[in-house]
């Protein structure tokens, strides 16, 4: 392999400008796509094999239109204390309210009269008007959205508390200036690991390259595929990570083979044929965890999953084309200025001089016990909360308090009882006499507020039932009363609404996890035992891998469900952890977490190969990559960090999560755990069974290829001169 791109990289360095051309236009065309598509929406969500599902598609079925994604909202009205909103003054300004919410917009379906509907509670304090929309949220225009919140406004200053709820408010989620305050980090950190600006601008560069593509790219298939407003966002925070981090690699090694004396063009094709085999197997890893999220059988998670695998392959191809081509446009400058003038008058190269990286590893090595045992203890305590981790999907009730859809989703409850935002959606596939026994059944178990009677279809074959629970619903007894349901009648009822769906997909993510864990450490273990040719080098990377990705979920879990330091990073409203957050932030972060190890570790085992004792092995390794793998480490911590900033809360917590996953393993794990373990392993590390050995192909990621071949050339010049 280091051979092939090796070829490629010089390749690319002697024709960058038809290289750079090439990828200009990818973009350009990305870009148009992108602009000429469709805005995309929000996606459809489903959650194939479980009851919630089936009640839902047997709703479609059953009862057409029942089952519309068009968007919702409600329009709460609060009289003050001691009045009601029955009283004739408060009840004109409802019905003000409702005939301009009818003539608001042509993208209404229906709006609710809440005295038509029984939308009153019954001490009359608290009525709500139900408004559908033909169109989903984020479908819904401008004028229909302004329409909305200015007829709740109209009404506030006439005696009534006016908020409005639903998901007819959602918008695509709001960019924050925090990611921007990471790129510029990242910007900072490469000057300063390069001292050069050009050096430093390279990566920033190809990584907006790759990322405006891989983003373009599902913006213009969003409609197509059916991708969700979110997956965009998390292919940006991921390719964007990625990319700016294996362009590091490459550049650093090409200045390291400069400073050894090699030209221009053999530098950028050793850079790419050593630097860019760690390149391509860390990206192989990533791509095998995002890509595994299929078997969750969610075809969301799917969708996202790929999305994001299709950027960092674009970010590992332009690491291994567009930036030795950068390399040849940039000569001289990719170094700077004192490092210029030492390779002129032939100074010898300072990459074998002892620097922090070497200092840290002999520190390592002399203590190894030590700081095996810190790195542990301390990442386990941090991992503690984690078994109080309550999952959930996120709803009205976890926003903050100072929005009107959290204070219309406080007035519901407070009004019709804390399960009235969750109600349950009973399907009956059967006719009216079953559809009553079902009804008997449900009132004859604990835990519900209200049991509306059975409403049928026009056939008579099926009716649906709604079941208001006593409490909130993401309450333990809520799930209870759903379970409960499902026990008491037959497989002809199926429980379905928000509530249920949620209580199935956690449940679903739960199933899925060990399965997942199981496909992708495997996967990657058998890759890492090719690159590294070992058997325990591979399996101390997938448990250092475990453990701080549970340290991350405590983390998670300290700050967004018990409030730890919230306000510090914007979280005004704790509740439960998304249900998707734990098995996504295993897919991701091992990901992120193989590119470190193979950076680290490929340089080790490259010195080790030469000959190098296992403790001098693991000393030239931190001499030659822990500084960049530190950059690498604070830059992707940066941008994860940046996301932090979004309004979007899912948004919030993955870069939360992904932030600090990244925190831990870096710096915990790789720098001192793993050093540590190799340092009490010596040579039992790099063993590998004689008869495994010779399956394994010789991928040739330390470059023995291209070491051979400098061997063959300065072998065959004695015979050329004497010729």
């Amino acid at each position: 392999m280091a051979t092939f791109l090796y070829k490629l990289g010089r390749s690319a360095f002697r024709r960058r400008r038809l290289v750079a051309l090439l990828w200009v236009a990818l973009l350009a065309i990305a870009g148009i796509g992108a602009a000429t598509a469709p805005a995309p929406t929000s996606g459809s969500f489903s959650i194939p094999g479980t009851e919630a599902q089936r009640a839902f598609d047997l709703l479609e079925e059953r009862f057409p239109g029942a089952g519309a994604d068009g968007a919702t909202a409600r329009v709460v009205f609060k009289a003050p204390e001691g009045q009601k909103v029955t009283d004739p003054a408060h009840k004109a300004v409802v019905e003000e309210t409702v005939a301009a919410l009818k003539s608001g917009s042509d993208q209404i379906v229906s709006v609710a009269d809440p005295y038509a509907t029984q939308a009153v509670s019954q001490n009359g304090s608290t009525a709500y008007v139900s408004v559908a929309y033909k169109v989903n949220a984020m479908e819904l225009s401008d004028e229909t959205r302004e329409a909305l919140t200015q007829a709740g406004q109209n009404a506030q200053g006439k005696g009534l508390t006016v908020e409005v709820g639903g998901d007819a408010l959602q918008t695509m989620p709001a960019t924050g200036a925090g990611e921007i305050v990471g790129v510029i980090i990242a910007g900072i950190v490469l000057v300063m690991t390069f001292g050069s600006l050009v050096a430093a601008g390279l990566p920033l560069l190809t990584a907006i390259i790759g990322v405006g593509i891989g983003v373009s790219s599902i913006a213009a298939l969003a409609n197509v595929l059916d991708l969700g407003s979110t997956t965009s966002t998390l292919a940006m925070m991921i390719g964007l990570a990625v990319g700016i981090d294996y362009a590091l690699f490459i550049v650093s090694r090409y200045r390291a083979e400069l400073a050894e004396g090699r030209e221009k063009e053999d530098a950028a094709g050793r850079a790419v044929g050593t630097a860019g085999s760690a390149v391509v197997f860390a990206g192989l890893t990533v791509v095998i965890a995002l890509v595994g999220l299929a078997v969750v059988n969610i075809p969301m998670l799917t969708k996202m999953g790929f999305a994001a695998a299709a950027t960092v392959v674009i970010a590992v191809l332009i690491a291994l084309t567009l930036i030795p081509a950068l390399l040849g446009f940039a000569g001289d400058k990719v170094i700077g200025r004192k490092q210029r003038k030492g390779l002129k008058k032939g100074a010898a190269s300072q990459t074998d001089k002892p620097n922090g990286g070497t200092r840290w590893a002999r520190l390592v090595i002399r203590r190894p016990v030590t700081v095996l045992l810190i790195g542990v203890l301390g990442l386990g305590a941090i991992a503690l909360p984690a078994a109080s981790l309550e999952m959930g999907l996120p709803d009205d009730g976890v926003k903050p308090t100072s929005t009107t859809e959290r204070r219309a989703y406080d007035a519901l409850s407070d009004g019709f009882g804390p399960g009235f935002n969750g109600p349950l959606l009973v399907v009956v596939d059967g006719d009216k006499a079953a559809a009553d026994k079902t009804v008997s059944s449900i009132k004859g178990l604990e835990g519900w507020a209200a049991v509306t009677p059975a409403t049928p279809n026009k056939a008579g074959d099926a009716a649906m039932i709604t079941v208001v629970p006593k409490d909130r619903p993401s309450s333990v007894a809520t799930e209870t009363l759903v379970h409960d349901i499902r026990d008491a009648t037959g497989d002809d009822v199926l429980v379905t609404g928000a509530t249920a769906m949620n209580i199935d997909f956690s449940q679903k993510m739960n199933d899925a996890l060990v399965p997942y864990l199981a496909l992708v450490v495997g996967l990657a273990f058998l890759l890492l035992t090719v690159v590294f040719r070992s058997i325990l080098v591979p399996l101390k990377a997938a448990l250092g891998f475990l453990l701080s990705v549970v340290a991350a979920l405590g983390a998670v879990v300290a700050v967004f469900q018990w409030g730890w330091l919230g306000s510090l990073f914007g979280v005004e409203q704790t509740g439960p952890i998304m249900s998707m957050m734990p098995i996504f932030m295993v897919g991701v972060v091992f990901g992120l977490a193989m590119d470190y190890e193979v950076f680290l570790v490929t340089r080790m085992r490259e010195a080790y190969v030469h000959g190098e004792r296992p403790g001098e092995a693991i000393v030239t390794g931190f001499r030659h990559s822990a500084r960049v793998v530190t950059a690498a480490a604070v830059i992707m911590i940066a941008v994860f960090s940046g996301f932090i900033g979004m309004t979007d809360q899912m948004i919030k917590m993955i870069g939360f999560g992904l932030a600090v996953a990244v925190l831990f393993d870096a710096f915990v794990v790789r720098m001192a755990i793993v050093p540590a373990v190799l340092a009490l392993l010596g040579h039992k590390a790099w063993w590998l069974p004689k008869w495994l050995d010779r399956i394994l192909p010789n991928v040739d990621v330390e470059g023995e290829g291209l070491a051979k071949r400098d061997e063959e050339v300065a072998g065959s010049k004695p015979d050329l001169v004497k010729a």
